[in-house]
C-alpha cells in the first residue's frame, strides 16, 4: 500500500474519531482500527494513535477549560493518577507479544461497546454540583486517574468513555463538566504512554504528523458541538461509534485478518 493511500484510509477516520472522542470519548474505537487497516504493525498503530490523540485530545481539553467546563481539583488529581497508570499499562502492552493483543482487540472492543450500549443513563446531567474537598473524593479522583490510566496504557479504546461515566456516575459532576475533566485525564495518560512508545521506537511519525493535524480538526469541531449541544449530543455519537466498531469486527471476522 502507497503512503498515500495509507493516508486516504487513515486521516478521514481519525478526523471522524476526533470528534467522536471529543464528545464522548471512545474515539480509539475507530481510530486504531484504521491505522490496522492500514497495515501498520499492531505495536506501531498503538503508539501512532497515542501521538496523533494527544495533539487533539489537547485541543479539545483547551476549549473545555476556555468554556469554564474542567473543574481542576478533580482533573490534577486524576491526571496524576493517570500519568502513572498509563505508563504502567504501556509497559504491559510493549511485553505482551503481537497475537495477545490481537485477541485483546477481538474481546475487550466488544465489552467496551456493549457496557456502552447497555448504559442507558450514559449522557444524562446531573443535578447536584459536588464538593471535592474531603480526603475520599480525592482518593476516588486518584483511584479513577489509576485504574483508567492501566487501561488506556495497555489498550485505550474507549478510555475517554470510561472516564466520562467514571466522573458522572462515581463523582456525580454535570456531563459537560465530566467530558471536559475526562479531555484533561485523558491528555496526562496519553502523554505516559506516547512517552513510552517513542522510546521503544513504535512510533510512525510519517502517518503520526498528518494524522495529529486530522485529530486536532476533529478534536475542535467536536468540542466546539459538545459544549454547545451539551448531553444530547453524546449518546448518539457513542451508538455511531459502536456501529462502526461491530462493523470493523465483522469485516475481520470474515477476512480472516485477526488469528485468534
Amino acid at each position: 500500500m502507497s503512503y498515500a493511500q495509507t493516508l486516504l484510509i487513515i486521516c478521514p477516520l481519525v478526523f471522524f474519531a476526533g470528534v467522536v472522542d471529543s464528545v464522548a470519548g471512545g474515539g480509539g474505537i475507530i481510530s486504531l482500527p484504521a491505522y490496522l487497516l492500514a497495515g501498520l504493525p499492531i505495536h506501531t498503530a498503538y503508539g501512532t494513535n497515542k501521538m496523533a490523540n494527544c495533539w487533539g485530545t489537547a485541543i479539545a481539553a483547551g476549549k473545555f477549560y476556555k468554556s469554564g467546563n474542567i473543574r481542576l481539583g478533580p482533573a490534577l488529581v486524576s491526571a496524576a493518577g493517570a500519568l502513572t497508570g498509563s505508563w504502567c499499562g504501556t509497559q504491559l502492552a510493549l511485553f505482551l507479544p503481537e497475537k495477545y493483543l490481537q485477541i485483546s482487540l477481538m474481546v475487550i472492543l466488544p465489552c467496551v461497546a456493549v457496557f456502552l450500549l447497555c448504559n442507558k443513563n450514559f449522557g444524562r446531567e446531573q443535578a447536584a454540583e459536588p464538593s471535592f474537598g474531603s480526603g475520599s473524593a480525592v482518593l476516588l479522583c486518584a483511584l479513577i486517574g489509576l485504574a483508567i490510566g492501566v487501561y488506556d496504557g495497555f489498550f485505550g479504546p474507549g478510555t475517554g468513555t470510561f472516564l466520562v461515566l467514571a466522573f458522572t456516575g462515581i463523582l456525580k459532576m454535570p456531563i459537560i463538566q465530566a467530558t471536559g475533566n475526562a479531555k484533561a485525564v485523558n491528555l496526562a495518560s496519553n502523554l505516559a504512554s506516547l512517552a513510552a512508545y517513542i522510546a521503544g521506537g513504535k512510533v510512525a511519525f510519517a502517518v503520526g504528523i498528518p494524522a495529529a493535524l486530522c485529530s486536532i480538526a476533529g478534536n475542535y469541531l467536536g468540542a466546539s458541538l459538545a459544549i454547545k449541544k451539551g448531553a444530547r449530543f453524546i449518546r448518539p455519537m457513542v451508538i455511531t461509534a459502536i456501529a462502526l466498531l461491530f462493523g470493523k469486527l465483522l469485516y475481520d471476522l470474515v477476512a480472516g485478518g485477526i488469528s485468534l
